[in-house]
């Protein structure tokens, strides 16, 4: 079911629909919500925030105003708003550059040899690189994982954000660059004293 249908239903019919929508967008908040925390546990409590207060907005709208939505993302921008609420309370934590980050993956590159070594040079590749996307400052962190991660548009991340697309067209290019640079070994002067990205 696509978004158009979803909202339609919710306008009809909220109580009635609304398990549609977690079912369509429980796994993009979830993996959304744990690429800025770096935490299975408060990505799950984010994911989990954001369709409660979801459902308590879309209560309060008319029905017009439900089928005006734009439902990614205004759903992404709820759960952008709770995990910045959850870590407003929490000193963030840093990641070191060589830490395994072993419990999440970004995809693996196809690649044309599929044995073990090059599965597991992947798999070290996937982890090395959400560790460092971890590491990005939130500005960037959140702008490369709308866009990249999560797919939006520049003008629905820019919308979602509350900032110029210019901005976010450049907090992007920046976040990318940074891991880029971490990547290939040659970010010495964008790493701070504890080998975090700054």
């Amino acid at each position: 079911m696509g978004d158009e249908e979803l909202v339609a239903a919710l306008a009809a019919d909220l109580a009635g629909s609304f398990e549609r929508l977690v079912l369509a967008y429980q796994d993009r908040l979830y993996a959304f919500a744990l690429r800025l925390t770096d935490s299975p546990r408060d990505a799950e409590e984010i994911a989990q925030d954001a369709f409660v207060r979801a459902f308590r907005a879309l209560t309060a709208y008319t029905p017009e105003r439900v089928q005006a939505l734009a439902l990614r993302a205004w759903l992404y921008q709820i759960t952008l708003n709770v995990a910045r609420n959850r870590l407003r309370g929490k000193r963030l934590q840093t990641v070191p550059l060589d830490h395994p980050a072993a419990e999440h993956h970004l995809e693996p590159p196809d690649g044309d040899s599929t044995g073990p070594e090059s599965s597991w040079e992947r798999a070290e590749g996937s982890r090395e690189l959400a560790a460092r996307l971890a590491a990005l400052p939130e500005r960037y962190r959140v702008a490369v994982i709308l866009r990249h991660v999560q797919g939006l548009p520049y003008g629905e991340a820019a919308e979602l954000l509350g900032q110029p697309i210019g901005t976010v067209k450049a907090n992007v290019h920046r976040g990318v660059r940074l891991l880029r640079e971490a990547m290939n070994g040659r970010a010495g002067s964008e790493l701070g004293s504890t080998g975090v990205l700054v």
